[in-house]
C-alpha cells in the first residue's frame, strides 16, 4: 500500500479549526454569527433569455436560497471543489489498474456500503417515530442526513487506529467516499428542486463532458499526433466544461456540490492507481492529477470556511433529534455495514482484502459512526431547519466520540 499524502491531515486541521471558531462564535454571540453566515452577498436569478425562451418550471433557479450568502457560497459552490477532489479518487479506483474498486475484493466492502446506508436510514426512521417530539417533524423526515460519512476526519482518526500504511485504512477511505457520494445522490433524488422534469438539465453536463472529451480528451490516444496530444494536456478546456457541468447539475435541482463530477471521466488520467490520496500521485502530471495538485492548497481554505459557516454547534440544542442522529450513526450504520459485508461475502463468495480480519472490520464499522461534513450538507434539504436542524448538528458533532471507542477497542484487541 502506498502512503497517503500528508495534505489529508492539513484538511482535517483546517476543518476542525473552522468548526471550533464557529462553535465559540455561535455560543458567545449567536446574533452576529447568524448575521455573518446568512448575510446577503448577491441575489441569484435565472438569466433573462432563459426565462423568455423556456417554460417557467424549467428556468426557476434551483438553489435552496435565492440569495448568495457565505453559507450557501461555501456549501453549494466551494464544496463542489472538494467533492471533485474526492470524486477523482473514486473514479481512479474504478477504472485504473490496481484500483481499489477494480478487483473482486472490493465487492465485500461495497456490500458493506449498501448495508450501512440502509441501516442508518432504517434506524433513523424507527427512532424518530418513537421519540421525535418536534412540532415540524413528520414520519421519516430527515432520514437522508446520516447516510454520508466524513472522509477527512475518518482518515485522520483511522490513521491513529490502524497506523499510516495499514490496508484497513484504504478500505476505510473506500467505504467513506462511497457513502458520501451515495448519500448526496440519494438526497438529490429524494428532494429534486422543481420536480423531476427539471432533471432534463442534466443533458448540459453530459454534453459538456462528451464535448471536451471528443475535442481534447481523446487526443491522448497513442495514435494521435504530438500536436494533438499537447492540446489534450491543456487544462482550460476541462475547467470550462466543469463550469458548464456545475450550472447544469444545479439547474437540474440536484445538490450543486455534485456539479463538477460529470466531467471527471472526460479528463485524461494516469494509467494506474496508487491508492486513495497516495503520496506517489504528487509525481504524476496528467491533466486530472495536475488539476488535483492545483486544488490542494485552496481546499484547506475551503474546508476551514465550511467549518466556519456550517459547523457552528449550539451546545444547548440537545433534543430528541440529537438522539435520533446518534442512533442512526452509532447503531444503524455499523450494524448495517457488518451485515452488508457478511451478505456480500456469502453471495459473491469473496473474502475481505488481504490484511483485513474481524478486528479491523469492527474498527472500520465503529469509525463509520463518525459523520459530519457530508451529513451537514444534507441538513438544510432533509430537515425543516430551526431547532430540529441544530439538534441534528449537535448529534453529528457528538458522533466524533466514536473515535475514542475505536481507539480503546484497538488497544484492547492489540494486547
Amino acid at each position: 500500500m502506498y502512503r497517503v499524502s500528508l495534505f489529508m491531515r492539513h484538511f482535517a486541521l483546517a476543518l476542525c479549526l473552522g468548526i471550533l471558531a464557529a462553535t465559540l462564535w455561535l455560543n458567545l454571540d449567536a446574533a452576529s454569527y447568524y448575521d455573518f453566515i446568512e448575510g446577503r452577498i448577491a441575489d441569484l436569478h435565472a438569466p433573462a433569455f432563459f426565462t423568455n425562451l423556456l417554460p417557467a418550471w424549467l428556468t426557476q433557479w434551483s438553489l435552496q436560497s435565492p440569495a448568495l450568502t457565505p453559507a450557501s457560497l461555501t456549501s453549494h459552490g466551494l464544496m463542489a471543489l472538494f467533492m471533485f477532489f474526492v470524486g477523482k479518487e473514486l473514479w481512479e479506483a474504478l477504472i485504473l489498474e490496481r484500483g481499489a474498486l477494480s478487483g473482486p475484493q472490493s465487492l465485500v466492502p461495497l456490500g458493506g456500503v449498501i448495508g450501512a446506508t440502509l441501516g442508518a436510514a432504517l434506524v433513523w426512521i424507527l427512532t424518530s417515530a418513537l421519540i421525535e417530539t418536534a412540532a415540524e417533524s413528520s414520519l421519516g423526515i430527515g432520514w437522508q442526513v446520516p447516510l454520508g460519512s466524513d472522509v477527512v476526519l475518518g482518515y485522520v482518526l483511522g490513521r491513529r487506529v490502524f497506523g499510516p500504511n495499514h490496508p484497513a485504512l484504504h478500505v476505510l477511505l473506500l467505504v467513506t467516499i462511497a457513502c458520501d457520494f451515495l448519500g448526496l445522490l440519494v438526497l438529490g433524488l429524494s428532494y429534486p428542486s422543481g420536480g423531476f422534469f427539471r432533471l432534463g438539465w442534466l443533458a448540459l453536463p453530459l454534453l459538456a463532458s462528451f464535448g471536451v472529451w471528443a475535442l481534447y480528451g481523446r487526443r491522448q490516444r497513442l495514435n494521435a499526433s504530438e500536436a494533438a496530444r499537447r492540446r489534450g494536456l491543456m487544462l482550460w478546456p476541462y475547467i470550462l466544461a466543469a463550469a458548464v457541468s456545475f450550472i447544469g447539475v444545479a439547474a437540474a435541482g440536484l445538490p450543486p456540490a455534485l456539479g463538477l463530477l460529470p466531467v471527471i471521466p472526460a479528463i485524461p488520467h494516469a494509467d494506474r492507481s496508487f491508492g486513495f490520496f497516495a503520496e506517489a500521485e504528487n509525481f504524476l502530471y496528467d491533466p486530472l492529477n495536475r488539476i488535483a495538485h492545483l486544488l490542494v492548497r485552496p481546499l484547506a481554505l475551503v474546508l476551514f470556511l465550511f467549518g466556519l459557516t456550517r459547523g457552528g454547534i449550539d451546545l444547548s440544542a440537545a433534543a430528541p433529534t440529537t438522539l435520533t442522529t446518534l442512533a442512526a450513526l452509532w447503531i444503524g450504520k455499523p450494524l448495517g455495514f457488518l451485515l452488508g459485508c457478511w451478505l456480500a461475502a456469502r453471495i459473491t463468495r469473496r473474502t475481505l482484502p488481504q490484511g483485513i480480519a474481524l478486528r479491523e472490520l469492527l474498527l472500520i464499522a465503529m469509525l463509520l459512526g463518525i459523520g459530519f461534513t457530508v451529513p451537514v450538507l444534507a441538513l438544510d434539504t432533509a430537515l425543516p431547519g430551526g431547532g430540529m436542524a441544530e439538534a441534528a448538528r449537535l448529534g453529528l458533532a457528538l458522533s466524533l466520540l466514536a473515535a475514542a471507542a475505536a481507539l480503546l477497542l484497538a488497544r484492547l484487541t492489540r494486547r
